[in-house]
């Protein structure tokens, strides 16, 4: 097991999660909730009504918002909602846990550095789309997920942790897609953790883990 130093006693951080589909690391930042993870979950929400995540969110009694970008004649315009939403929650952290939604310039600089993404490969490999049938395509050796920064760049922040899965010579898309979501729930609510411990946070583009420049992102072992 990858042993971490126990979270210091303090308010919980105030965090919106942001969803596009089936909402399963959503329901690893809630299971890692129950579990102690210092947060308090002020919203979630989805651009899709047919997200499942919304209904996991119901489940587990948190509020909801539902903005469809297919409501707006541009990005631009969908931001300025999307943010005016986010705005009435008042997280101190905006985490992107499968919202599948490139977000303008503007709307990602009033959040910088305090907005996160998980994305399943091990940035700056396959950014975008269709990442584990891109790496098989590649013949890749590893693969794996990678919890970042926010920035203008399109899945190009600063990369905070990563988790890596060898690739097996028998995989297919699904296989691998399903054994790297396993890290992903357990790299996302870590990364969240020390957010809220006040262990991290960016400056000047830096990612900054217990008051030192990390180098390289955390590799995940467990």
């Amino acid at each position: 097991m990858d042993r971490q130093p126990q979270a210091r006693c303090e308010a919980p951080l105030p965090i919106v999660i942001l969803i596009s589909g089936n909402g399963s690391n959503l329901q690893a930042i809630i299971d890692a909730r129950e579990q102690g993870l210092p947060v308090e979950i002020l919203a979630v929400i989805s651009n899709r009504r047919d997200a499942h995540g919304l209904t996991r969110a119901r489940q587990a009694g948190l509020t909801t918002a539902l903005i469809e970008h297919d409501n707006y004649p541009d990005r631009e315009a969908f931001d300025r909602a999307l943010q005016g939403l986010i705005d009435h929650y008042r997280p101190e952290l905006v985490v992107l846990a499968g919202f599948m939604r490139i977000l303008g310039n503007g709307f990602v600089r009033r959040y910088l550095g305090r907005m996160i993404n998980i994305h399943p490969s091990l940035l700056p490999a396959f950014t975008g789309l269709h990442t584990h049938r891109r790496a098989l395509a590649a013949q890749a050796e590893e693969h794996g997920a990678s919890v970042h920064f926010v920035t203008e760049q399109l899945d190009g922040g600063p990369v905070i942790i990563q988790a890596r899965v060898p690739v097996l010579a028998d995989d297919t898309e699904l296989t691998l897609q399903q054994r790297v979501l396993e890290q992903e729930h357990r790299i996302l609510p870590l990364a969240i953790r020390w957010f809220a411990q006040g262990r991290l946070r960016l400056q000047d583009n830096q990612v900054m883990l217990n008051g030192c420049p990390l180098t390289t992102p955390y590799q995940y072992r467990n």
